[in-house]
């Protein structure tokens, strides 16, 4: 069964969580960390669109193969910084919060790699990227 295009039957909402999306684009987190937690959010959450978007976006923004195909993996991966690792940790744990709970021991460590705004904007991109997962998941949003 074909399902509704969201972006058609109500524009106005939809266009307004895409200025979010924008405004966070431009908020001061370095892109690259911003898309690699959109995509690893999307990874989370099995959202075939926004896996594929994220991709291609990271990877025009020079990110490397080696590190997009090590991100289900960072924990183990010797890829990825401490401030990504932070942040990474802090996208699984605001996530999947209802069995997290966002525990402390993961909000101290981003908190001591993100000044307050930045660490603001991060939770920010994390929560956008999960609204934009369940709208793009629940109307089975398919890649170009």
């Amino acid at each position: 069964m074909k399902r509704l295009n969201y972006y058609q039957v109500s524009p106005e909402p939809i266009n307004k969580l895409s200025a979010v999306s924008q405004s966070l684009a431009s908020s001061g987190l370095d892109p690259r960390l911003r898309l690699l937690v959109e995509l690893r959010v999307s990874q989370i959450n099995g959202c075939v669109y926004c896996v594929n978007l994220h991709s291609k976006q990271a990877r025009q923004a020079e990110e490397t193969q080696q590190r997009l195909d090590s991100l289900p993996v960072w924990h183990e991966a010797p890829y990825f910084t401490e401030r990504e690792r932070a942040a990474l940790a802090w996208a699984e744990a605001l996530t999947n919060v209802s069995s997290t709970r966002a525990p402390d021991a993961i909000y101290d460590l981003v908190a001591r790699h993100f000044p307050e705004k930045e660490l603001v904007d991060l939770s920010l991109v994390i929560s956008v990227m999960n609204a934009w997962n369940r709208i793009a998941i629940g109307f089975r949003k398919m890649p170009d």
